[in-house]
């Protein structure tokens, strides 16, 4: 088995085969980003995954902002005839996902360890570059320290002994600091990429089965039945050892009625998780689909909420991701938009929905104040619930007068674009069944006011769905 790269610039030659998982209606999103940010090949998408290969390392992988989880994949293949064969027969088929192949899952876990090692050994330049800066300012301070204590001598010649004695306990001192320091900095070079090491040798390599089964086999087996069977394979063909708490490696089997996948999580922290959201809200894979949707360049930002919790919570985040001073908050109506008429080039809102906010029919007012403050040739990206997509397909919207020009709802994000981008459109980068689905979304939905829509997607919120709509400012109102 290959010991991993020891050239930094390393990247998987031939590019290496990924999978991401991906909330259901967010696949063309992820089409299109992995392209354009990885320059991936070979990219396709079955429900809830898109696999693709790339010669990216981890710092890039790491930016895909609409996926849920990375893999590397090892295998994907049709699924298993469940209802045609014995529960024996297909207990044979799960262990041949391990034993017909071995050399694909020895090459994969390859790619891994020498992915995992390059990304610690560039986590640690990085720490190292800093340092150097550190042990200059402390030498300085020594430099500095010695003269004024020089001086002190020289004023005093009964302290001279004095002096010198505790000039060299602080010289001593601070050399003992500095080996500490140099020590502990080695030692933690060595358990950052102390993991991959230790699994360069097979045996020494310990691992967890996470299985899911839906579809027709979820009726026959469990998925701890079938994590058991792919367990014990893995332990007779490789002789790894499994660990459920704290394991080297850990695989990921999904069988379902659609296709058999197999992978190996490349990050244990989704890749959904952001680091800066100290207090959660809308998902922020949907947040990113929205934002990309309404392609916003150089702005200046507004963010609106009636609801002093939601602000705070709001705060936080902005001062976690460090953009507190480029993003002002304000607490008001979303009726009563505190902003001229058509003096904003971009909305976006998540629009209330659910037990707590029930508009009904005030989502005509909602969309009247949108309407009001945005600009002819702006744009509006909303979050509609499918209660509201119902009521403004029904057509409620049409008989708006279109002497209002719209604005936002309990959270909205408004941003005064500079310099708007023209329409690129996602679906360029969609297959023909996504492609479908979204148009006739759109074309079943009808202007509203001034409000024309021109993209829809439907997403998945768990346990209910939603759709995203973009809609352009088509004419004034005259007033």
């Amino acid at each position: 088995m290959a010991t991993g790269p020891r050239d930094p610039a390393w990247r998987p030659a031939a590019g290496a085969r990924f999978f991401c998982t991906v909330g259901r209606g967010l696949e063309p999103f992820l089409l299109r980003e992995v392209r354009a940010r990885l320059e991936a090949t070979e990219v396709e998408y079955i429900l809830g995954k898109v696999f693709f290969t790339t010669c990216s390392d981890l710092n890039m992988l790491k930016k895909l902002k609409s996926a849920e989880r990375l893999f590397l994949l090892i295998k994907k293949q049709f699924p298993f005839n469940v209802p045609s064969v014995s529960k024996g027969k297909i207990f044979s088929e799960v262990q041949r996902l391990i034993n017909d192949d071995p050399e694909s899952w020895l090459n994969v876990i390859s790619i891994w360890k020498n992915l995992l090692e390059l990304d610690a050994k560039k986590e640690n330049l990085s720490q190292r570059d800093a340092n150097p800066q550190k042990i200059k300012l402390g030498k300085n301070d020594t430099i500095i320290g010695k003269k004024l204590k020089t001086e002190q001598m020289q004023e005093t010649e009964e302290n001279r002994e004095c002096q010198l004695e505790k000039q060299i306990e602080e010289t001593l001192e601070q050399g003992d600091s500095l080996t500490k320091r140099e020590k502990f900095q080695e030692e933690e070079f060595q358990n950052d990429v102390g993991k991959a090491v230790d699994t360069h040798n097979e045996n020494n390599l310990t691992f967890r089965v996470s299985c899911r089964c839906s579809g027709a086999i979820a009726k026959t087996f469990t998925a701890q039945e079938i994590g058991r069977i792919v367990g014990i394979a893995l332990m007779k063909q490789f002789g790894w050892k499994a660990d459920l708490r704290n394991p080297n490696l850990e695989i990921f089997i999904h069988l379902s009625d659609i296709y058999s996948v197999v992978g190996i999580p490349v990050f244990r922290v989704p890749l959904a998780s952001r680091a800066y959201i100290r207090t959660t809200g809308l998902r922020s894979t949907i947040a990113w689909a929205m934002a990309s949707v309404a392609e916003i360049e150089d702005v200046y930002y507004v963010g609106a909420d009636v609801s002093t919790s939601q602000l705070l919570g709001a705060s936080d985040n902005l001062k976690a991701a460090g953009l507190k001073d480029k993003i002002e908050l304000l607490k008001v109506s979303v009726i009563e938009l505190p902003l001229p008429s058509e003096s904003v080039d971009v909305i976006i809102s998540d629009i209330p929905f659910g037990k707590k906010f029930k508009l009904g029919k005030d989502i005509r007012s909602i969309l009247q104040e949108l309407e009001r403050v945005l600009r002819v040739g702006g744009t509006v990206v909303l979050l509609l619930s499918e209660a509201h997509h119902r009521r403004l397909k029904d057509g409620e919207g049409r008989s708006i007068p279109l002497n209002s020009k719209g604005c936002h709802t309990d959270e909205l994000g408004v941003a005064k674009c500079l310099i708007p981008k023209e329409k690129t459109g996602i679906a360029k980068t969609v297959s023909p069944s996504l492609e479908s689905s979204n148009q006739e979304c759109l074309d079943k939905m009808p202007p509203f006011g001034s409000l024309v829509p021109v993209e829809c997607y439907k997403v998945s919120l768990g346990k209910t769905d939603a759709f995203i709509y973009k809609y352009k400012k088509s004419h004034s109102s005259g007033l």
